[in-house]
């Protein structure tokens, strides 16, 4: 009986570490939780189609490989409403939260750029950055929208009450544009909690704000010196997301950068206004290059595929659309004192629409949205250069000598191939050719003659002896 009981003390202290051992070891067929990755989107530039692009297509990849965040880096001096607007609404729409940074040190999110760091969960800077200036500008022209104005003072007794001035202080159009975008920043500060008196204050007065002054006024939620301290101060707050309350889980966490694809890369060249430009410029030179040189063949295909890529890229920017018209018109006078040499009027009347309508292409005010002028000036330069050595060259063949024709054969000389009577005819060399030739005096053959005039196949000639005396 003693045995049987050591036998079984001695069973149960083999069992229970065994058993511990087996309770601490993984169950087959599991792996450890991997750790939480933030997906980090770079717009740097200003905000444009391939910015939209680039950004949409970016987040979409991001969320299928199952980012528990997006991180998205800010430094933009602004852009086109249109793509600030895309870029908002997919961020608006996307499941997980974006955490919008202003970074590195001396990077900002001016004009549209205050637009999108108001419509992230997560609104950082880095320091020494700065936002604001929010204004939106008139896409006809560099203006930008007429800021408020001090209301009149009411009319005295008896006095006309002058008309009241719009709100603030320019056209209705003016005002609609203005009091959009106030409304629009207005409720993306109200979707956020942040302060939506600074934002009214960023579109309607242009104001600014550095990052400790931004986190001062609740304009952002904090400023981070990196991006690790981004992920620490971000970690545990409680975030909106669509319709659900999320509470961020990002210790740890791994950041994976997304780099533009090839597609948008190329899109972000095309779009680029002076681009655009060279491009919608080489497509008509060598549309034309091939119509008056017909079987040339390489300027006519690389001038068609210039200009659709060139007015692909156009369709996607503000384009105004009389500044393209006053190009098109300036190109079409060039072309004809090309083809049709006039005193100049032509190639004047042209260079002049061309730099107007060069410049009006897109002066849009929106920063990095216009053709560079230094392109304009180096083209127009060239055009005047090439302008004016066709004038020269049409001066010079005026002045010139003829080489054909009747004109040509006056005050040629020859010699007679056989003798001539007076008032008679006979033949002559000229130009290595037998003319028939009929002169006042006698003359023998092979005698000097020069040409006085010409009727049909008949020469009047005279000696050449005869000039030399005179």
């Amino acid at each position: 009986m003693m045995r049987r009981c050591a036998v079984l003390v001695l069973m149960l202290g083999w069992l229970v570490p065994l058993a511990s051992l087996h309770a601490d070891a993984p169950v087959a067929g599991t792996t450890a939780a991997p750790s939480a990755m933030v997906a980090r989107i770079t717009l740097d530039g200003p905000i444009g189609p391939a910015a939209a692009e680039y950004f949409d297509d970016a987040a979409q990849r991001a969320v299928a490989d199952g980012a528990v965040a997006i991180m998205l880096q800010l430094d933009t001096p602004g852009g086109l409403s249109e793509s600030m607007r895309q870029i908002i609404g997919r961020m608006l729409a996307l499941p997980v939260p974006v955490m919008v940074y202003v970074a590195p040190g001396g990077a900002r999110a001016a004009s549209a750029g205050t637009y999108i760091l108001y419509a992230g969960q997560i609104a950082a800077m880095a320091p020494a950055t700065h936002l604001g200036a929010a204004t939106p500008v008139s896409l006809g022209g560099a203006t930008p929208l007429p800021l408020p104005v001090p209301k009149a003072e009411p009319a005295k007794a008896g006095s006309a009450a002058p008309p009241a001035p719009d709100e603030a202080g320019g056209s209705a159009e003016s005002n609609k544009v203005l009091n959009d975008a106030i409304a629009y920043i207005r409720s993306l500060a109200q979707l956020r909690g942040r302060n939506a008196a600074w934002a009214e204050q960023a579109v309607r007065g242009a104001a600014t704000l550095t990052a400790s002054e931004a986190a001062q006024q609740h304009v952002i939620d904090f400023v981070a010196s990196d991006v690790a301290d981004l992920l620490a101060k971000a970690d545990g707050r409680v975030v909106r997301v669509g319709e659900r309350q999320l509470t961020l889980q990002l210790k740890g966490a791994t950041v994976r950068d997304y780099a533009p694809g090839a597609r948008t890369r190329f899109l972000g060249i095309i779009t680029n206004p002076t681009i655009a430009y060279l491009l919608l410029l080489g497509g008509i030179f060598g549309l034309a290059l091939e119509a008056m040189h017909p079987g040339a063949m390489l300027p006519g295909i690389v001038g068609a595929i210039s200009l659709l890529v060139g007015l692909y890229a156009l369709q996607l920017l503000p384009v105004n659309y009389a500044g393209l018209a006053l190009m098109a018109l300036g190109i079409g006078l060039l072309v004809a004192e090309a083809v049709n040499p006039t005193v100049g009027a032509f190639g004047v009347g042209g260079l002049v629409a061309f730099v107007i309508g060069s410049v009006m292409l897109m002066k849009t005010g929106v920063p990095g949205y216009a053709v560079n002028l230094g392109v304009i000036g180096g083209i127009a330069v060239g055009f005047a250069a090439l302008l004016g050595t066709v004038v020269w060259l049409v001066f010079r063949a005026r002045r010139a000598p003829p080489f054909g024709g009747e004109a040509a054969m006056v005050e040629e000389t020859g010699r007679l191939l056989e003798p001539v009577t007076a008032d008679g005819e006979s033949w002559a060399m000229l130009h290595g050719e037998r003319w028939r030739v009929r002169c006042a005096v006698e003359l023998p053959a092979g005698a000097a003659v020069r040409v006085v005039s010409r009727q049909g196949l008949l020469l009047r000639v005279e000696p050449a002896a005869a000039v030399a005396a005179v």
